[in-house]
């Protein structure tokens, strides 16, 4: 189980490649966790939103879990895998992290209720209800997906929760991990990629990154470089990763991403389940500098 000092670093949420017929290819989806483990980073999210997780069923996550769990193996690495269980019905949440401590996933990843905008309370009763499943979870606060923003008062009431163990903050700024640094919160990890050194300088305790699905390296360093207080070179090497950051986010995420990837041969297809779709050519014709 993942506890809450250990939640720092570099955590990836990996996408799920699919094959020409929309079917889990779970040879390729083996390849990409396996060249993340060996880049080093220092946790995997599987079953998020950039895994296309609207779309993934039950049987197919367990096929995604076996399949990450073989290439950790493979890897001779211990990093902690977290399965993404958050929907915007309680009991269904509880269920699906039920199902994911069975699994054997260090935490779970869950998002505020979206959609039916529940009350700052009922959203505290949620996630209250889901910590008690007893797999460590990791609150998932990105407003511009759910309709709703939590308010200070509510996030440090949801962080005090026993089995709450940091959340994942993809805000518009910085003000948030910052007032709940000066607080003396939980971890907060930076899901907001545009802002990742930002976020890091004003203390949050690592990224969950998309973008680090490629270049995986490069992010990997960049966060090593900032926590060993090379803040300068740390800066640069952000500063250069930036203008991908911004490109894997000109289109929907993660069509960027699995256009990369197939195109480096890492993934056998970039096919995407509706309603996303793959990404235009004026985006390939930018991406192709990356390859």
């Amino acid at each position: 189980m993942l506890r809450e000092k250990d939640l720092q670093g570099v955590y990836v949420p990996i996408i799920t490649p699919f094959d020409e017929e929309y079917e889990v290819d779970a040879a390729s989806f083996y390849n990409q966790a396996y060249n993340l483990f060996q880049d080093e980073v220092d946790g995997l999210v599987i079953n998020g939103t950039t895994g296309e997780s609207p779309t993934i069923t039950s049987e197919e996550l367990d096929i995604l879990f076996a399949t990450v769990q073989a290439a950790r193996q493979a890897s001779h690495t211990e990093v902690p895998l977290i399965i993404g269980t958050g929907t915007n019905d309680t009991r269904s949440t509880v269920r699906k992290t039920e199902a994911a401590g069975k699994l054997g996933a260090d935490a779970v990843l869950v998002v505020v209720p979206y959609y039916n905008r529940p009350s700052q309370q009922g959203i505290i009763e949620h996630f209250r209800q889901v910590a008690s499943a007893g797999v460590p979870v990791i609150l998932y606060e990105v407003p511009h997906r759910t309709g709703v923003t939590l308010e200070l008062n509510t996030l440090r009431t949801i962080l005090d929760i026993d089995g709450v163990i940091g959340m994942k903050d993809s805000t518009p700024n910085v003000q948030l991990v910052s007032e709940l640094t000066r607080l003396g919160s939980k971890p907060v990890l930076c899901g907001e990629d545009s802002l990742l050194y930002a976020a890091l300088y004003a203390g949050a305790k690592g990224v969950m990154s998309a973008s680090a699905n490629v270049e995986t390296e490069r992010f990997v360093e960049f966060y090593r470089s900032f926590a060993a207080g090379q803040r300068e070179e740390s800066k640069e090497q952000f500063d250069e990763l930036l203008p991908l950051i911004r490109l894997l986010f000109q289109e929907p995420n993660p069509a960027p991403l699995k256009w990369l990837l197939e195109k480096q041969g890492v993934i056998a297809s970039d096919t995407l389940r509706l309603p996303l779709l793959p990404i235009t050519e004026g985006l390939q014709e930018k991406l192709a500098a990356y390859l």
